[in-house]
């Protein structure tokens, strides 16, 4: 703010729409809807006559954007998977070099598993819930942790690690189980065993 604007910025809680915002589409709050109800209380619990009293929407159209919970599952890990993406093509605009952007990304893991909110990884919880790995949902979830393996290979072989394949499989299992621990015992362990493993790794 300059020092001659006349009154200061409105400040808006983030999330939260304008006042004249208009009301969002029936799609868009199902998705919402299931994006928290999945996430919270797990994928099988939450069923569609609770999806579309919660949403605001008939079942008529929860059916014509969707045609079946499972789709909704699979645009829900789809959503997840496109904040997470987004979240670490930020970090890695912002930071120079492999090394810095592991830290940076590990600081935001960190932070995340220790809020009140944390659930654990939504991937991992949804595939809890699948026993047959060839569903959609199990490969969706394959799907994306090649993607996370991919990118930390990238990660480590721009930081010069001698074995970024290795190290990658190192991480990505060292934060399930960071994520496991965080939500079912002690979040700080959980997050102070993560951190160790990480500088092991950065150090090799």
């Amino acid at each position: 703010m300059t020092v001659d604007s006349p009154q200061p910025a409105v400040q808006r809680l983030p999330g939260r729409p304008r006042a004249d915002s208009p009301v969002p589409g029936a799609r868009v709050r199902v998705l919402t809807t299931a994006d928290r109800l999945f996430y919270d209380e797990g994928v099988r619990v939450v069923g569609v006559d609770r999806l579309i009293a919660e949403s605001s929407v008939t079942k008529a159209t929860f059916y014509k954007h969707f045609g079946a919970k499972d789709t909704l599952v699979l645009e829900y890990l789809a959503g997840r998977h496109d904040l997470e993406a987004a979240e670490l093509a930020a970090l890695v605009e912002a930071h120079d070099g492999g090394r810095a952007t592991l830290e940076a990304y590990l600081d935001v893991v960190v932070a995340r598993v220790q809020t009140v909110s944390f659930r654990g990884s939504a991937f991992a919880n949804a595939a809890s819930e699948f026993s047959d790995p060839t569903h959609p949902v199990r490969v969706a979830i394959a799907e994306h942790r090649e993607w996370l393996t991919g990118e930390m290979v990238s990660l480590f072989k721009a930081a010069d690690h001698p074995l970024p394949g290795d190290a990658a499989d190192d991480l990505v299992l060292a934060l399930d189980g960071a994520q496991v621990g965080a939500y079912a015992g002690d979040a700080i362990a959980a997050a102070a065993s993560l951190r160790r493993t990480a500088e092991r790794l950065l150090a090799a």
